[in-house]
């Protein structure tokens, strides 16, 4: 790979961007591939691609947005207020598709009765000019009537109702919408106190509700834009309320006769894939059930192809995330991709009549870039050098933009040809000279056989790398964000723990950072499990990482220190209260400290609800065992950390006094959220951490302070 960079990224002004934004956005491609029509700041606007040329839609202070071209590229549509517009190219007319108002709907007024219909009816019979009064207004509704019958069909939706999405088809002649139905009163939100604010007083804020609450809930609705009625759609064949978990619509065929929708049920349990036809018919085409709950990389990508005569998706059908087609009337499904492995994302060739995709086909460790027949065979591989690839085709597909990166060099831009091994030019430099001169490591990735039998992968950073004596202890480093890949040979979501390891290993630690089961990249049975029960399955494989260094190295169990945030923190907490012989001292950082206190759309997945399945919530929350803790721990969190929330560790630290425990320590950060912001935040951070681990594990047993 060629290693020179290019022209200095330059800063542009705010003007600058309104005119080079549009050019570089993401937005649909007219059919005769000559167009492209975009969002840039809450306006529309259309590319032409060759010359690029730019075109402003629309100039107004609402926010409109999905601009999607008709099948003929004369007309764009876009949404604005929870309403459909379309815009003609050739014409510039801009016309209202739709009249969606929040409801309720105005009560008509009621006909009198009783003593008052009688003295109307008295009125109409005795006076002219009542009469007369009647007959205008009569003539005036009747020509309001023939002036509405020009307009959109008003729809009104519920009182909390609200529009999400609205996607109308290329022939003009019907849309798909998709609302949300807002839980409001009947669900009830954490308030978060912020202590350090610019008025000097402590200030409430709200942020989520906790698992099992109320959810809010939403509706499909098939429209004709011919002043016909619309259709509800039931997506969820059990489901009573029309409130999927998930529903989306992925697009509509080329002609605009049907549309792909995409729904999940509310217990994540069934995934079901549909064509939406004429007057809303639904065709199901392919349902996916898992006992533990559905996802995936990929997850949710669908769409048309074949002119509309097939559909292909994502799925976890035989265990790891594969491409699959199928006729859009139902049957002939064909599996395009297997292997353990997965597609990490798929997308159609501007001709449609390739695929592209990135997907770890080398190795669970590499992600690289494939084009591929839309009816599968062989996968051309187009990016060669070890690592990540992030590929973005130009739009005449000649040019690709690579966002690269290794396990010891950041993500840059790269500019290549389309063609299998073409040489990559890189545009940007991003690390600082001083950065630079670092002999940043690639850790060696080992395996560790599971107490299960089973292969597990890890980042291994040895001192000797580092040209440092060993002390004699060890550091497990455990990633966060659960569902998330950290041992591959490109660049780590955790940075800063990525070079905190290395700084660790030059203090004479070993530090071991492990992919436990429920991370991803492993297919479905290592993506689920740790249902019903985290700090099960995933906590075991720390244990077998710790008696992998104690029969590697010869490191004593409790001189091995473990760390991590968020998911990492919830594990150390697990580690320590349950695993105590296996572990010296923890870090838990912004840790989930009782699982019914975190969100719905993540937790309900794994655990199900508190009311549903309390067993499975007891077992996995480390607030119960609180009374296990026998070696020293340090716990970090954000005071205003609106993900997981402060008081989970102010609830575990009123525990830990309770049970009389004495080797703990809490440090707070009162104006840092889940994700730090601020440089001295971490700086403290880490130098905490590393002080613990210095004091306890860092000395030989007979040197270490009490525990």
């Amino acid at each position: 790979m060629r290693a020179e960079a290019g022209a200095i990224p330059e800063s542009l002004t705010v003007a600058q961007m309104d005119s080079a934004g549009p050019l570089a956005a993401v937005g649909d491609l007219s059919a005769n591939n000559v167009m492209r029509a975009v969002e840039w700041n809450g306006d529309i606007f259309v590319v032409t691609l060759r010359s690029g040329a730019l075109r402003r839609v629309t100039n107004t202070v609402a926010k409109e947005t999905d601009p999607h071209f008709d099948r003929g590229a004369r007309h764009v549509f876009f949404v604005r207020d929870n309403n459909a517009f379309s815009f003609d190219l050739a014409t510039g007319e801009e016309k209202q598709l739709t009249d969606i108002r929040t409801g309720p709907k105005p009560k008509e007024d009621e006909k009198p009765t009783g003593q008052r219909a009688v003295l109307e009816a008295q009125q109409r019979e005795l006076l002219g000019a009542v009469r007369d009064e009647i007959h205008l207004d009569s003539l005036k509704k009747r020509e309001k009537a023939q002036l509405d019958s020009l307009k959109p069909q008003a729809l009104w939706l519920r009182k909390d109702e609200t529009v999400s999405t609205i996607s109308v088809s290329p022939a003009g002649n019907a849309l798909l919408l998709v609302t949300t139905i807002a839980a409001g009163d009947k669900q009830r939100a954490t308030e978060i106190p912020h202590f350090v604010t610019k008025s000097g007083y402590t200030e409430e804020r709200k942020s989520r509700e906790k698992v099992g609450d109320v959810q809010d809930g939403g509706r499909v609705a098939y429209i004709p834009l011919t002043r016909g009625e619309p259709t509800w759609l039931r997506l969820i064949p059990a489901d009573t309320v029309n409130a999927p978990g998930l529903a989306q619509v992925n697009g509509w065929s080329d002609d605009g006769a049907r549309a792909l929708v995409f729904a999940v049920s509310f217990d994540w349990k069934t995934r079901y894939i549909y064509t939406v036809g004429a007057k809303g018919a639904l065709s199901a085409l392919d349902t996916l059930r898992d006992s533990a709950w559905v996802d995936g990389p990929a997850f949710g990508e669908a769409g048309f192809l074949d002119g509309g005569k097939r559909i292909w998706y994502v799925s976890e059908a035989d265990g790891y995330a594969h491409l699959y087609t199928m006729a859009a009337a139902g049957g002939d499904r064909k599996q395009l991709t297997s292997g353990k492995w997965e597609v990490d994302d798929v997308s159609l060739s501007s001709d449609k009549r390739s695929f592209y995709l990135h997907t770890s086909e080398q190795s669970p460790f590499e992600q690289q870039f494939y084009r591929m027949p839309i009816t599968g065979g062989a996968r051309t591989q187009i990016t060669k050098t070890s690592g990540g690839h992030t590929v973005v085709t130009s739009p005449n597909e000649q040019m690709l933009a690579d966002v690269y990166s290794t396990s010891n060099r950041p993500p840059e831009l790269y500019l290549m040809r389309n063609q299998p091994g073409a040489a990559e030019s890189r545009l940007t430099l991003s690390p600082t000279a001083e950065w630079l001169s670092f002999s940043w490591l690639v850790p060696e990735i080992v395996m560790i056989t599971a107490s299960d039998g089973v292969q597990v992968p890890a980042r291994i950073y040895r001192p000797k790398d580092m040209s440092a004596q060993p002390n004699g202890a060890a550091v497990i480093f455990v990633h966060g964000a659960g569902y998330l890949h950290n041992v591959n040979h490109y660049w780590s979501y955790y940075f800063r723990e990525y070079m905190f390891n290395q700084f660790l290993a030059s203090k004479g630690y070993v530090v071991m950072d492990i992919d436990y089961r429920g991370s991803a990249g492993y297919g479905r049975d290592w993506r689920t499990a740790i249902y019903r029960h985290m700090g099960g399955r995933d906590l075991q494989d720390e244990v077998d990482g710790s008696k992998y260094l104690h029969e590697s190295f010869g490191i004593d169990p409790k001189r091995i220190g473990i760390y991590g945030g968020s998911y990492g923190g919830f594990m150390t907490l697990m580690a320590l209260f349950t695993e105590s012989k296996h572990f010296g001292a923890g870090a838990a950082i912004r840790s989930v400290t009782d699982w019914a206190h975190y969100n719905h759309g993540y937790t309900s997945r794994i655990l199900n609800t508190p009311t549903q399945d309390s067993v499975a919530y007891r077992q996995s929350s480390p607030i119960y065992f609180a009374e296990g803790l026998q070696d020293p721990l340090l716990m970090l969190h954000g005071m205003v950390d609106d993900n997981v929330h402060f008081e989970d560790v102010v609830r575990l630290t009123q525990r830990l006094i309770e049970l009389g425990k004495t080797n703990w320590d809490l440090a707070v950060y009162p104006v840092e959220r889940h994700d730090f912001v601020r440089t001295t935040s971490w700086q403290d951070e880490y130098r905490r951490i590393y002080e613990l681990f210095d004091r306890t594990i860092g000395r030989p047993r007979s040197a270490s302070a009490t525990r």
